[in-house]
């Protein structure tokens, strides 16, 4: 049991926190089977993976939507950045809604 803790601890992302946290608050049961069977850091990884593509769709979605394009860059860039920074919020706070704390 010692070795999986350890092997967990020095496998698991500094950015696992935010989808481990949750984990271990909400699901009890689900957190300490994982961990036992030893699948937590592939658990946690698949989750990492689903977040960033779901991030990174909803971002150039979002971008086009909006025509936030690289005309926009060069004509306005102080304007592009504003509209990609509310544009990549808006989209991290759709994902961690729905993935990381569902």
């Amino acid at each position: 049991m010692l070795s999986l803790l350890f092997r967990f601890f020095f496998s698991v992302k500094t950015n696992h926190s935010r989808h481990l946290r949750p984990l271990k608050r909400h699901h009890k049961v689900i957190y300490a089977n994982l961990l036992t069977s030893g699948n937590l850091p592939e658990y946690l990884a698949d989750i990492d993976r689903r977040a960033e593509e779901m991030f990174e769709r909803l971002v150039k979605q979002l971008a086009a939507r909006e025509c936030v394009t690289e005309q926009l860059k060069t004509a306005d860039p102080m304007a592009w950045v504003r509209k990609m920074n509310d544009i990549r919020n808006r989209a991290a706070e759709a994902v961690s809604s729905e993935i990381v704390c569902a």
